[in-house]
C-alpha cells in the first residue's frame, strides 16, 4: 500500500471512528439504561410513559405493565412505553408550582379595570367580543 492511498483512506477511517464515539456509543448506552429501568419496575412505582401519561405500576407481567392512571382505572402498557420513573420529590406536570399560583394571582389583579370591575372583555360584554383599533 502506498502512502497516497493511505492518506486518502485515513480521513474516512477517522470519520467512522468519530461517528462511533459521538453517536453510536452514547445511543447504545441510553438504550441499555432504558432497558434496565424497564426491567426493574416494581408495583407501586410512579412512572411516566413516553407519551407523557403519569401512572402507578400495579402489576408487571412479562413484557406488559399494568398502570393505574386514576383511582380504579387501570391500563395495560408494554414495558418499552415507560419513559422514566418519577421520584417522589419531583413535581408532577399537572400540579401547579407555588410560583405559578402567585403569578396567576398577580395576573388576576392586573385584569381589574379602571372602573374597578374584573374579568375578561367577553365576560363584561355578555360574550360579545369587541376589539378596539
Amino acid at each position: 500500500m502506498n502512502t497516497g492511498q493511505l492518506t486518502s483512506i485515513l480521513p474516512l477511517i477517522l470519520l467512522v471512528v468519530v461517528f462511533y464515539f459521538l453517536l453510536i456509543r452514547p445511543q447504545r448506552k441510553r438504550q441499555q439504561e432504558a432497558a434496565q429501568m424497564q426491567n426493574s419496575l416494581t408495583p407501586g412505582a410512579r412512572v411516566m410513559t413516553t407519551t407523557g401519561l403519569f401512572g402507578t405500576v400495579v402489576a408487571v407481567e412479562n413484557e406488559d405493565v399494568v398502570l393505574e392512571v386514576a383511582p380504579g382505572i387501570e391500563t395495560r402498557w408494554v414495558k418499552a412505553a415507560i419513559g422514566r420513573v418519577v421520584t417522589p420529590g419531583e413535581p408532577v406536570a399537572d400540579e401547579p408550582l407555588a410560583d405559578d399560583v402567585s403569578d396567576a394571582a398577580e395576573t388576576d389583579k392586573a385584569e381589574t379595570d379602571k372602573d374597578g370591575t374584573t374579568g375578561t372583555t367577553s365576560e363584561r360584554n355578555d360574550g360579545q367580543d369587541t376589539t378596539k383599533s
